[in-house]
């Protein structure tokens, strides 16, 4: 499946938060002669960090810096010979390049559930007791998120904030706008229009320094991941499951949708610092689809590598989670059972064109959906059941939720079985897929206007596409439960989760159990195991808005 994959580089800006990393004097100096130069997270054991330190030093090494809130040392070292010296000291737990390492999880982009084919535009309809798209929003009528569900009573707080770590918010969207935080939002990466060998990666830069505005968006995944979450009710458009919440962008993502790690955890700790109530998280981190720590088909530098990815990770998650971040994660869209994985044929994707197949078993973990306290979600079609691309597993399905299948039903591929939310204008441009008078050039793009604003969306697919649906009952979770608390309103993420379960609509594994998609010329075939309370295919079931707006405590 498409990973929304670009080129990679090892050039990397590294980012300070508030709470700054703390500069050390230089302990060691590397220089070119003996390999090439590297940026380096090097996370240390716990009470460990002098030894670490000296452990770079001796690897011919410089410590430049050291974040003590998650415990690493950022480090320049020459390439693979630097990190395999470390793997030999017991004060370093794990070793990460800091440099752009992933990519954005949505369904794939040649897929037709993903962009439409046919050369027909749709008029908007106008539909009763909603927004005027609101007739295609098959999403939020499964899980009842509509005026007379969710809506009537529990449209969510200004005073809830929910993050969108992705690749950006269009904060100037109509549909987005009215609930967007700009002051707290941030933008934890640079652009870089070329990659190391001089390829295209993110294209020209759109702003001077190539830093884009915290209100900006140049892919087009996050602004419609923060539509489903709280699109308002304003007459335009549609609407998300928590219409009146405050979005705030934490951006990690490049241009071309690729993430790095150190973004991805700078991202964490300021939702942590800056009273975040709940983030969504539809990406994973690279440049291993499946981190394994100890896999004996991997170099001890690539182990290494892959341990600081899990153990880094976990750091920033538990950092978040201690302060009050509920943390939600789309589960991936590789069609695999997560509990019995066979082998990893994309990884590593740094430097291109260098992945091999790899054999992996279930201790290998593709994070953040496989990390601890992340509640990890599934797909689903507008039928209900499990999407063909969705990523399954007793194990690691918490919940599922609507992300749309273009072949969930009859006549072949449909993109208006997708999932529609809010689209940038200069993105849709960038693709061609408006004209240039600003007409949809197919059915995966349509336009709404009203007093004169007009506003675009776009049908998409994955498990992207699932996890905000459940980000937004969250939202309402806290809305109604939270205390007063730093930002706003806070509620532990321990009862959000148990809410969350607790109202979702339970669903069976099909019968037989093991379920044949007829997806074109192709059968794939997928078993759920589990009881009807939890199976690998919908988790503990697909969550329901209208259900949170009611549940009592």
């Amino acid at each position: 499946m498409s990973r929304w994959s670009g080129r990679l580089t090892s050039a990397v800006t590294v980012v300070a938060l508030a709470g700054t990393l703390t500069a050390i004097p230089p302990t060691g100096g590397a220089s070119a002669a003996t390999g090439q130069l590297g940026d380096y997270l090097v996370f240390y054991a716990d009470g460990a960090r002098d030894r670490a330190v000296e452990a770079i030093r001796a690897g011919g090494g410089t410590a430049l810096s050291t974040e003590p809130r998650l415990g690493y040392v950022v480090a320049r070292g020459p390439g693979a010979r630097f990190v395999e010296s470390l793997a030999g000291s017991d004060a370093v737990a794990g070793v990460s390049s800091d440099r752009r390492i992933g990519s954005a999880t949505a369904a794939p982009a040649a897929a037709p559930a993903t962009r439409a084919n046919a050369s027909d535009i749709r008029e908007v309809e106008l539909s009763s007791g909603g927004e005027p798209l609101a007739g295609r929003q098959w999403d939020m009528k499964m899980i009842g998120a509509t005026p007379d569900g969710s809506y009537a009573t529990a449209r969510g707080s200004r005073k809830v904030l929910v993050g969108i770590i992705d690749t950006g918010i269009d904060g100037r969207h109509p549909d987005i706008a009215p609930n967007f935080n700009r002051a707290l939002s941030r933008n934890f990466v640079t652009d870089r229009p070329t990659d190391s060998k001089g390829e295209t990666f993110d294209g020209p830069c759109e702003f001077k320094g190539c830093k884009d505005p915290a209100d900006w968006d140049d892919d087009g995944h996050g602004t419609h991941v923060a539509s489903t979450v709280a699109s308002p009710i304003n007459g335009l458009g549609v609407a998300g499951v928590a219409p009146q919440v405050s979005l705030v962008n934490l951006r990690a993502g490049q241009d071309s949708g690729m993430f790095f790690l150190k973004p991805s955890i700078d991202a964490l700790t300021y939702a942590a610092d800056a009273g975040i109530d709940v983030v969504n998280m539809s990406y994973y981190i690279d440049p291993w689809l499946f981190n394994c720590k100890a896999n004996p088909a991997d170099s001890k530098a690539e182990q290494l590598e892959q341990r600081g990815v899990v153990i880094g990770m976990q750091r920033a998650l538990d950092y978040a989670r201690k302060r009050g971040v509920t943390l939600i994660s789309a589960l991936g869209n590789d069609l695999i059972d997560l509990g019995r994985p066979r082998y990893d044929m994309s990884s590593p994707d740094h430097p291109a064109d260098s992945a091999r197949v790899r054999e992996i078993d279930n201790s290998c973990l593709s994070v953040p959906s496989e990390s601890k306290g992340v509640i990890s979600v599934a797909a689903v079609g507008v039928s209900k059941r499990k999407a063909y691309y969705s990523d399954y597993g007793v194990e690691q399905t918490d919940l599922a939720a609507p992300g749309g299948d273009g072949y969930d039903g009859t006549g072949g591929s449909d993109v208006t079985r997708t999932v529609l939310a809010a689209a940038p204008e200069n993105v849709l441009r960038a693709e061609g897929l408006i004209s240039r008078d600003g007409t949809p050039k197919n059915r995966s793009v349509v336009r709404d206007c009203h007093d004169g604003t007009c506003a675009y969306y776009q049908y998409l697919a994955g498990t992207s596409m699932a996890a905000p649906h459940a980000t937004g009952v969250a939202a309402i979770l806290i809305s109604r439960f939270g205390r007063p608390g730093k930002g706003g309103l806070s509620m532990p993420p321990a009862e959000v989760e148990r809410l969350l379960y607790a109202t979702a609509t339970k669903h069976a594994c099909p019968s037989p159990r093991k379920y044949v998609y007829r997806i074109k010329d192709q059968k794939i075939s997928q078993t759920c195991q589990g009881a009807k309370s939890r199976n690998g295919f919908y988790g503990r079931g697909i969550v329901n808005a209208a259900k949170a707006a009611t549940v009592t405590r």
